[in-house]
């Protein structure tokens, strides 16, 4: 469709519009709520975000947060075993 998206068993957990500097992460519509009352001029709605699709204007987004919410949206997508599995080789401490 014009822009890269990011996948895991072929279900899409975010997409990047380079030419817009925006990525869009699917979050829960808990967590959608709180970043855009937080950080409106960061984080914005689309056609999606009824169903948690979120965009993130990138050039004003803090690269902690958004690789949080990366990962967060990786983990809402993916099989559960497989997110145990990335728990278990992840190192302690």
């Amino acid at each position: 469709m014009g822009h890269p998206d990011f996948r895991v068993r072929n279900k899409i957990f975010a997409t990047l519009w380079p030419d817009e500097k925006r990525a869009v992460v699917k979050l829960s519509l808990a967590d959608q709520a709180a970043l855009l009352q937080m950080h409106p001029q960061v984080f914005s709605l689309n056609a999606w975000s009824h169903q948690g699709a979120t965009n993130v204007h990138l050039p004003l987004a803090d690269v902690a947060l958004f690789r949080k919410l990366i990962e967060d949206s990786w983990r809402r997508v993916a099989p559960k075993k497989l997110v145990a599995a990335y728990d278990e080789s992840e190192p302690k401490g």
